[in-house]
């Protein structure tokens, strides 16, 4: 981004924030002494009074310690453990923390002290303790890297000029949009506005307007302004369409010869009844000696996408396909991932497999991994799969009708499903006897009428049939990383993989879940690695149809660490793995992609190639997926507003699910919709936030709005562009 020199002429003239400028001078050259002549000719400061302000900001800085002076007239910053790099995380209230390795505890930047700093971006931080208080504060000194310069929100003009007003109220700055750059928006118009430069001597950064959206509250600006604020496309590149149609799709006698035929071997699929793209199948045989041969087969996605071609690019570049609450935004352009790729019913497919020998009691005695061709004999639905699971042990009937939809099914198919949902059993309690931690969180789904318009929500839980698919996907992710991980002694090798890790949970988190916790009852036990995960899976055990049950499960998450990818190995905690790996998903994870290339390199005898550059590719994909992640629940509580604007007259029983200083959160029980009660609208006294007790507290009345406390609330207002609620309170010490 390009800067302005600040312009100083006008003799009596304060210079706005002059000590932070004369700190970024000296800190964009920490090695080098400067004079006051010479830090007045950077700031383009020429008449005598400024120079005057700089001598006196110079004695300032120097009483403080925030910089030196090197030799008489001459001064140095000091580069000492004051100075920190990190992340800023700005609040909704301006404000912000700032988060760096080097810091035993994060720091509180109040507004003023931000210097142009926006959330996410890496700073440099001058960190300093309060006075007389433990806590830490600090100031940003320099912007290293913007974590985003493209910005979603609404256009206001005014005769020549205009101001985005931005969407994400962690961005604190109106952009200024002059005439020259509208691009044809209207007064009232959603748009994305690119930062382009942020004078010194100016409040509000200058920019650009780079797309229309739309206008506010229409169902697809709405659903591509998510997408656009985390950087995610919502539609593919022509090139990229057209190199996708003109790959060669059919299975030929020489794929065919070049691959382990798997076609006659019993194959079918369980997904969700509304998925197109099929990336994963099971096949199943009796063997003669009572073990089974189980195949876990993978769409061969690199066999279509070539290393560095357009698609290829495209693809990493998105790295995951995005979720959203109406559509899913594909990694993959559509003649891919719901045509060739997917493992559809009845049609010959190129995949790739990871094929085991397991015994009865679900161990596996042999396994193989390689390129195969499949042919599915059956799609089924969760609920279907479930249906087979709960209602024909016993049984082996001619049809099934699930909610009206009649398939035929065989006692093959049957019997297949019901040994591998025994085996899947076996492997998922092993797993868990072994330390892994089990989040079954219930998902909020909608249901949509044909103009996406929410009109009923329903909770989808994970049942035998989903468990079944799961365990059998996290085994062959499992073995693929032990295959190429470990040595058969089980030692590492050093062969380049891409592993997916989950670190040890913070044990400062721990202690703050257990601090919240233990309001209600409960307690965990962290003294050991094999004490906390058996607590974890206890205390969700416990909470299970609770009202409580969705808030603890939150804080639980939140103190784990996060899943990422990388080359390092240190093993999955939250599963119990030593090596594990993404193998499952090519269609919409580009890590398997990256995967399924590395086992063929191996499974052909290659040597172990650079780390560096799948590192790399590696960080992006973490990026990307905590992206996706985001505007994924973004999406959720647009759709939670549109519905809950459908019912302002209606009461809900809700939990407090969050207390601060200006307001309590609560989670509608029916619905999960979760919405704010302004401190200010709780008129029967005047609340106080006590930190220690998670409560509202009544001055006058000592009334308590506490963590977990059920009340019964009203809609207020509610707010599609920043996806909000607030509520009435309607019961209990409220009005």
């Amino acid at each position: 981004m390009s800067k302005k020199r600040f312009q100083y002429k006008k003799k009596g003239n304060v210079v706005k924030d002059l000590s932070t400028k004369i700190l970024k001078t000296l800190n964009q050259n920490s090695k080098q002494s400067f004079n006051y002549k010479q830090i007045a000719a950077s700031l383009d400061i020429t008449d005598a009074n400024g120079r005057q302000q700089i001598i006196q900001n110079l004695e300032a800085l120097k009483l403080k310690e925030r910089i030196e002076e090197t030799e008489k007239g001459k001064y140095k910053i000091i580069q000492n453990e004051h100075y920190h790099v990190g992340i800023l995380d700005v609040t909704s209230n301006k404000n912000a923390y700032f988060i760096s390795d080097t810091l035993e505890h994060d720091a509180f930047i109040p507004t003023i002290n931000l210097n142009r700093g926006l959330d996410g971006d890496t700073v440099k931080v001058y960190v300093y303790r309060r006075r007389n208080n433990d806590k830490f504060e600090g100031e940003v000194t320099e912007i290293i890297e913007r974590a985003k310069t493209e910005f979603v929100g609404v256009l206001q003009m005014s005769k020549n000029f205009g101001f985005v007003i931005p969407d994400n109220n962690k961005m604190y700055a109106d952009i200024f949009i002059s005439k020259n750059n509208i691009d044809g928006a209207e007064h009232g118009d959603k748009v994305l506005a690119e930062l382009t430069d942020w004078p010194d001597n100016s409040k509000n950064p200058f920019g650009k307007i780079i797309t229309v959206l739309g206008k506010p509250g229409e169902h697809d600006t709405e659903i591509h302004s998510i997408l656009l604020e985390y950087g995610l496309p919502y539609q593919f590149p022509e090139k990229v369409e057209d190199d996708a149609t003109k790959l060669v799709t059919e299975v030929s006698a020489k794929d065919i010869s070049e691959r382990r035929d798997m076609r006659k071997t019993l194959t079918f699929t369980i997904d969700p009844k509304d998925a197109k793209d099929f990336d994963d199948a099971l096949s199943f045989k009796e063997l003669d000696n009572g073990n089974f041969e189980i195949g876990i087969h993978i769409a061969d996605v690199s066999h279509y996408v070539q290393p560095d071609t357009i698609l290829d690019q495209e693809a990493y570049e998105r790295a995951t396909s995005v979720y959203l609450v109406d559509r899913v935004v594909p990694m993959l352009p559509e003649v891919l991932s719901n045509g060739v790729c997917s493992l559809r019913p009845n049609e010959e497919k190129l995949t790739f497999s990871a094929v085991f020998e397991m015994d009865q009691k679900g161990h596996v005695i042999n396994e193989w991994f390689g390129r195969t061709v499949t042919y599915s004999d059956q799609r089924f639905a969760y609920e279907e799969a479930q249906h087979i699971i709960e209602t024909f042990e016993n049984t082996i009937p001619e049809d099934i009708s699930i909610t009206g939809k009649s398939y035929k099914v065989t006692d093959e198919i049957v019997k297949a499903t019901l040994k591998l949902d025994e085996l899947a059993k076996k492997l998922r309690k092993r797993r868990l006897q072994q330390g892994a931690i089990t989040f079954d969180r219930v998902e909020v789904k909608f249901n949509l009428n044909e103009d996406a318009e929410p009109t009923g929500v329903y909770f989808k839980e994970s049942k035998d049939a989903n468990k079944l698919i799961e365990e059998f996907m996290l085994l062959a992710n499992k073995k693929v990383a032990e295959f190429v991980g470990k040595k058969k002694n089980g030692t590492p090798t050093k062969n380049t993989f891409i592993y997916r890790i989950h670190d040890e949970p913070n044990s400062d988190k721990l202690a703050g879940l257990q601090e919240i916790i233990s309001k209600f009852g409960y307690k965990i036990n962290t003294q050991t690695k094999e004490t906390t995960s058996n607590s974890l899976n206890k205390l969700l055990s416990d909470v299970h149809g609770k009202p409580e049950e969705n808030m603890i499960e939150t804080l639980t998450i939140r103190s784990m660490s996060k899943a990422i990818y990388t080359t390092d190995n240190i093993g999955h905690y939250g599963l119990a793995f030593d090596y594990y790996s993404h193998f499952t998903s090519p269609i919409r994870r580009y890590p398997d992609v990256m995967t399924h290339r590395l086992l063929q390199h191996y499974l052909d005898g290659g040597k172990s190639p650079d780390a560096a550059p799948y590192e790399k590719r590696c960080e992006h994909s973490s990026e990307r997926e905590m992206l996706a992640s985001k505007a994924e629940r973004d999406s959720i509580k647009y759709m939670q507003v549109k519905y809950m604007q459908n019912h302002q007259d209606e009461e809900f029983v809700g939990v407090i699910s969050g207390v601060t200083e200006w307001g309590i959160y609560i989670e509608i029980i029916s619905n999960k919709c979760e919405g704010m009660v302004r401190t200010r609208d709780i008129k029967d006294d005047y609340y106080i936030y006590d930190e220690k007790q998670y409560a509202l507290v009544g001055q006058s009345t000592k009334n308590l709005y506490q963590l977990g406390d059920e009340v019964t609330v009203k809609v207020k207002k509610t707010d599609l562009e920043r996806k909000h609620l607030d509520f009435y309170l309607i019961n209990g010490n409220g009005d």
